[in-house]
């Protein structure tokens, strides 16, 4: 219903027949058309983020949940090992090394800080208080012995290959 009698109720309708338009819903939800626009910033962190999965996976943990998003913010990684029943809350920091040597306070982990550390312990505790069916998709909830929170600190040369990962068990 247009709020503008006459003129008002033209240009309303034909809002309304761009909404109804398939091809611009095609459009919106083309990926390659949200990775061109995608901030670089964002793509680095991701590949850090899948690194990091791969990372875990490779030492027997399969990863529950990842980028997940509570009222706190966003956990980048949860991850079970089966084994030892050990539930990890990992914190991934990526930097990308332009020419030569790095310096000590270029590496990721130096970005860590006692706040971000806070931030983490929060984000675990509203996730494991939120029921498992709420958020995205289903979750599974294993039960562990450990709760563990980790830093990934994954270092990308210019192209995006990994040049150094370090992974920190329990740094806080």
């Amino acid at each position: 219903m247009c709020p503008q009698p006459t003129s008002g109720a033209v240009r309303c309708a034909r809002r309304d027949e761009r909404r109804a338009d398939p091809r611009r819903d095609e459009r919106r939800a083309d990926p390659r058309r949200d990775e061109r626009r995608a901030d670089p910033r964002r793509a680095l962190g991701r590949r850090g983020e899948d690194l990091a999965a791969e990372h875990f996976a490779r030492l027997g943990f399969s990863t529950l949940a990842r980028n997940v998003r509570t009222r706190e913010g966003e956990i980048d990684l949860i991850a079970f090992d089966e084994r030892t029943r050990t539930l990890v809350f990992a914190e991934v920091k990526t930097r990308a090394a332009g020419a030569g040597r790095v310096r000590p306070d270029q590496q990721p982990l130096s970005a860590l800080r006692a706040r971000q550390r806070r931030r983490l312990r929060r984000l675990a505790r509203a996730w494991l208080a939120r029921p498992p069916d709420q958020g995205r998709g289903r979750e599974r909830r294993p039960s562990a012995r450990t709760i563990r929170f980790d830093a990934v600190g994954v270092l990308l040369d210019r192209r995006g290959r990994l040049l150094r990962l370090d992974h920190i068990e329990g740094a806080w």
